[in-house]
Parts: structure tokens; C-alpha cells; sequence
């Protein structure tokens, strides 16, 4: 059962990969984040069986760090579209001087 977990992992996290790498729109490049993260969890879940329950200490410091980061990113990503009115990732340039 840990080669099917691993590579089902392996799998969600080449989909969110491939996610973050090929779409412009923010809130897509972040479920695919998420979706990168669920497959670190998956895969510690699944190797917890070996090693002991590390690795699910270990889940509950990603899905701390995958809240923070969804929170903070949908502030961004709602303040980004107040003042541009897109999420459009190639339209934001805000950085620019």
C-alpha cells in the first residue's frame, strides 16, 4: 500500500506542478499550491506507517503553513483585484516603478 500512496502523490503533485507552472489566473495558481501541499501531506501520512508518527507531526506543521498561506494569499489576491480589477497574473505589475 506505501508504492500506491507514493505515487498517487506523486501524481497530485506533478498536477499542481504543472498547475502553478502553465496558468495566469491567481486563485488556479494557488488551489494548485494547496494541491502541492496535499500531496507532501499524503506522502507523510504514508511513510508515517514506517517511521513512526513523526510524519504526522510533520502533516500538522504543513496544514498550519498551508492556512497561513491561504489566508495571506486570498488578502493579496483581493487587493490585487480592488485596485486592477483582474486576477490576471501577466496584468500585475505592481512592483514596477
Amino acid at each position: 500500500m506505501l508504492a500506491e500512496s507514493l505515487a498517487l502523490s506523486a501524481a497530485l503533485f506533478a498536477i499542481g506542478v504543472v498547475g502553478v507552472l502553465t496558468r495566469r489566473n491567481a486563485m488556479i495558481v494557488f488551489m494548485c499550491v494547496e494541491l502541492m501541499l496535499n500531496a507532501v501531506n499524503l506522502s507523510f501520512v504514508a511513510l508515517s506507517r514506517l517511521y513512526g508518527a513523526t510524519g504526522q507531526v510533520f502533516v500538522i506543521f504543513v496544514m498550519t503553513v498551508a492556512a497561513a498561506e491561504a489566508a495571506v494569499g486570498l488578502a493579496i489576491v483581493i487587493a490585487i483585484f480592488r485596485h486592477k480589477k483582474t486576477v490576471d497574473l501577466q496584468n500585475i505589475n505592481l512592483l514596477r516603478g
